[in-house]
């Protein structure tokens, strides 16, 4: 089972073991009818529409730049990562050099694209090219972690350093070092990252969850969960979908679904509650109501769905609907082609 672990909107590339997440992709001034359904698409998770529609654009001579950034979003989403690179080398030179802020938009992008790639050398050239005009943290951060997959523990510290230099207040910017580090089996290394994060001072709502969500990284739950009990019982609604977190961690499912009930009495469903209601309801052995949980969330306008689209294959395996299992997991696939838990999944049932 998989828990929902979309723990913050990542702009760039998402290393916490969530698929890319499209944070970011306004696309401001946009008028053309192609480019306008195509980010629809875009936002709505339907990566095949967007590429789709974006190609489109671009061939029609829609807003290029616009077009072929959209279009290089909609391959991050497929995980087709050299197209998306091409695309965004595209929407560079129809980017005007004098929007600086379009370009490094662009830019970042291109590195994401290339560093998702493993082509660590161009995410490091392209990153040495924003860092020559922009102090940016992120390029230090994605520069920071190809160092690290070039063995190179000297220079990633140095960016890492200077990222957080940039933005020493930025929580999730020393947990996304810290999970680069724990990626390449280096945990101690990236700890001091996570005390860093620890020392930052604050008293209200919002740093008591952010150090609850440390101690959630560092799998300490019972300490993540005394200090997220006060900021969701005041309401504090990223600390109430933690605290539900920290239950299903802790196999405290009791406690967990009434954490989600309270979350959907508070601020209504979300696709997130559902899922969280159906890994109660497969943990207690009733997967019909897993399955209707899901649907439930499924049905629903907004909110990302892949965990639920996950669960699905799981409560059917538990059912032991093999059939309806290995269509679901093929189905899954074809959305999410870059997880690999669903590729593991796909493989185990395409072979019964």
């Amino acid at each position: 089972m998989r828990t929902d672990n979309h723990l913050r909107k990542i702009l760039l590339v998402c290393l916490t073991g969530s698929l890319f997440l499209l944070g970011g992709c306004e696309m401001g001034g946009a008028t053309g009818a192609k480019t306008l359904e195509a980010v629809s698409a875009l936002e709505a998770g339907e990566y095949e529409q967007a590429q789709l529609l974006f190609a489109e654009a671009a061939r029609d001579g829609e807003e290029q730049m616009l077009a072929y950034r959209g279009l290089g979003l909609a391959y991050m989403g497929l995980a087709q990562y050299e197209d998306a690179g091409k695309a965004f080398e595209a929407a560079l030179e129809s980017a005007d050099s004098k929007m600086k802020e379009n370009v490094l938009d662009i830019e970042l992008y291109l590195a994401t694209a290339q560093y998702r790639s493993g082509d660590y050398e161009e995410t490091v050239a392209t990153c040495d090219r924003i860092l020559e005009e922009h102090e940016d943290a992120d390029a230090y951060f994605l520069r920071g972690a190809s160092w690290l997959y070039e063995d190179m523990p000297e220079e990633a510290e140095a960016d890492f350093d200077a990222a957080t230099a940039l933005r020493s207040q930025d929580y999730d910017l020393y947990l996304d070092i810290y999970e680069c580090y724990r990626k390449r089996n280096l945990s101690g290394l990236g700890s001091q990252y996570l005390q860093s994060a620890l020392a930052i001072q604050g008293e209200d709502m919002e740093h008591y969850y952010n150090r609850g969500r440390i101690y959630y990284y560092l799998e300490d739950y019972e300490q993540a969960q005394l200090l997220l009990m006060e900021p969701a019982g005041a309401k504090y609604e990223p600390a109430m979908y933690l605290l539900g977190r920290v239950y299903l961690a802790l196999e405290d499912y009791v406690h967990a679904q009434a954490a989600y009930r309270q979350i959907q009495e508070e601020f209504g469903t979300s696709t997130v509650v559902c899922n969280g209601l159906a890994l109660c309801a497969i943990a207690s052995g009733d997967y019909d109501l897993a399955l209707s949980h899901i649907a439930e969330g499924l049905a629903l306008d907004s909110g990302d769905r892949q965990e639920l689209y996950f669960n699905e294959i799981v409560a059917y395996e538990k059912k032991q609907d093999f059939v309806a299992a290995k269509a679901k997991a093929q189905e899954y696939v074809r959305r999410y082609p870059a997880d690999e838990a669903g590729a593991r999944e796909w493989t185990f049932l395409a072979t019964r």
